[in-house]
């Protein structure tokens, strides 16, 4: 017999209803995200600094760690670390500036005339989908309105011949000089921004070392107030969870490093033995752009095909071939070596990324793309993780058959 509902259990049944101090609270909430997410864009600049800053001091704390061992004060350590990494980059950089300013005038200087070969052989050998794409349209004089208007008598049309000249077609040699560099320039004033003002990256880049150094100094002080902003309860998840993308960021930087200056010396032989002109420089190039993945190497990869077509198609695409296999090396023996399992970015997350990034917030964007997926991917593998774990239980509970219950003196079992 099924007894009839109380009024208790009917009012448990009704949805609750939402009182006016819950709806001002929601209200103030979302105004507060939205004021948030307004005051981060308009500091992006600052907050992906920050991120570099923080990026840059976990793996600089790895070596303050080392450092402490023989008694060296850590704020002494940051300082050794930064100093010494500065002046390796700055003797470095001094030894191999006159050759890198020798190398830098030829490219500027062979860069117009390899273009022009590009055009020229396009003008002769793509007449299909590669030459529309590649080949600039003619640019012809416009008509001033009502100079083409012809006239009844045939001294209308003689005035009208006398007045404006036969069009000029552009050369077809420039033309793809012309487009390049009009998106070249398009490119660099949408990426480059950041650096239009010197006292600006200047200033920027200062910031940017003293911050890695406090936070590799003490980041136990940073963590502690990271911490104090989440629940008690939570504090022990979320220590894991800081812990697991320190450690993924500093293993991806050092990845990085290390691949820029193998891919650079790598590039860089590649290029002599092929007989390509500025090599040092392109090698250089190659390093540099590595800490970009994805998009850095095809960057890299464009000056130098085009240094090779000075000299012939044939030379150019030897070029294209060696900069995909040394690509291909590095994305198959090279990373998975340095990295062992730290770190697995799926690549169309990754170029997802860079893209989004690099469209919302420019080159910045493009640059901090990749770690920062990385550290917000950590928490949800974490997540991910317990919740497979959890279902595995689960499901290996349901496996195991429950033990039927004893029958005592003859009785039906329950």
């Amino acid at each position: 017999m099924v007894r009839p509902p109380l009024p208790e259990d009917v009012h448990r049944a009704l949805p609750p209803r939402w009182q006016t101090a819950d709806i001002a609270r929601v209200a103030l909430v979302a105004l507060a995200v939205w004021y948030g997410l307004q005051l981060l864009w308009s500091v992006s600049s600052l907050v992906f600094l920050v991120f570099l800053a923080s990026l840059f001091g976990v793996a600089i704390a790895s070596g303050v760690d080392y450092l402490e061992r023989f008694r060296i004060r850590r704020g002494v350590g940051a300082v050794l670390i930064v100093v010494s990494t500065l002046g390796a980059i700055g003797g470095t950089l001094a030894w191999s500036a006159p050759t890198l300013i020798q190398q830098g005038k030829e490219l500027q200087r062979e860069f117009p005339q390899a273009l022009r070969k590009v055009q020229r052989w396009v003008d002769r050998n793509g007449q299909g989908m590669v030459g529309s794409l590649l080949t600039a349209p003619a640019t012809v004089a416009s008509t001033p309105s009502g100079a083409g208007a012809t006239d009844s008598t045939g001294a209308g049309r003689g005035a009208v011949s006398a007045a404006s000249p036969a069009p000029v077609a552009a050369d077809p040699s420039d033309a793809l000089t012309q487009r390049l560099r009009q998106l070249a320039q398009g490119a660099a004033k949408y990426l480059f921004s950041f650096v239009s003002n010197t006292v600006a990256a200047i200033t920027g880049f200062v910031l940017l070392v003293f911050l890695a150094m406090y936070i590799a100094a003490e980041p136990e002080v940073y963590r502690g107030w990271l911490l104090a902003l989440v629940p008690a309860h939570a504090r022990p998840q979320t220590r894991r969870v800081l812990a697991e993308i320190a450690t993924v960021l500093r293993k991806w930087l050092v990845t990085q490093l290390i691949a820029m200056l193998v891919i650079g010396l790598v590039s860089m032989t590649v290029l002599l033995l092929l007989g390509v002109k500025a090599a040092f420089a392109l090698g250089f190039i190659a390093g540099l752009m590595e800490f970009i993945p994805t998009v850095g190497p095809i960057l890299s990869a464009v000056p130098a095909v085009l240094m090779g077509f000075t000299d012939s198609p044939e030379k150019a695409l030897a070029v294209a071939v060696a900069y995909w296999g040394i690509q291909f090396l590095e994305n198959n023996l090279l990373i998975p070596f340095l990295m062992r399992g730290e770190m697995d970015l799926p690549p169309a997350i990754t170029l997802v990324a860079q893209t989004l990034m690099t469209l919302v917030f420019g080159f910045l964007g493009l640059m901090v793309a990749v770690p920062f997926t990385a550290a917000v991917l950590v928490p949800v593998r974490m997540i991910a993780e317990r919740e497979n774990a959890r279902e595995a239980a689960l499901l290996a509970d349901e496996a195991i058959p429950s033990p039927l219950p004893e029958a005592s003196d003859g009785a039906p079992p329950g």
